[in-house]
């Protein structure tokens, strides 16, 4: 679609694993999720839009010339997942036919990747207050009077 030329494509394909690697190196969690829709449910959604007029505006000039692009563009995920999937930053592949089990899973899988340790305080055990000695002039006035 021109976004880029064949020698900036090849050269991204060569220097991200290696970036990715670095920001690994410095304690930095990359954790790739790559949300993959079928044919039959993308086209399935594409109708729904462009017979809906509340959706769509969801349809792009350029989201109607994908579509007859669906096998380039699933070639050149597949080519870009197998260049980027490095054992220090692995993707993660999402079923996305089903948007809500879609959004879910991740969440559920994203929090699991992430590691932590329980933060809750421990327990503190108030002593009593100690009564005050205040004479008749110390006393607060009413709430009312405020």
């Amino acid at each position: 679609m021109g976004f880029c030329f064949d020698e900036e494509y090849w050269d991204f394909l060569r220097s991200v694993t290696e970036f990715e690697r670095m920001l690994v190196r410095s304690g930095i969690i990359i954790i790739k999720y790559w949300f993959s829709v079928s044919d039959t449910e993308q086209e399935r959604r594409f109708m729904g839009r462009a017979e809906d007029p509340t959706k769509r505006w969801k349809l792009s000039p350029m989201d109607i010339e994908s579509r007859d692009k669906w096998m380039d563009y699933s070639r050149s995920k597949d080519r870009m997942l197998a260049f980027t999937d490095i054992s220090q930053s692995r993707w993660n592949v999402v079923n996305s036919d089903n948007k809500k089990r879609a959004r879910l899973n991740c969440s559920s899988h994203l929090l699991s990747q992430v590691p932590y340790s329980d933060v809750v305080p421990e327990k503190i055990d108030l002593p009593s207050r100690k009564p005050e000695k205040r004479t008749h002039a110390e006393f607060r006035p009413p709430l009312s009077s405020q």
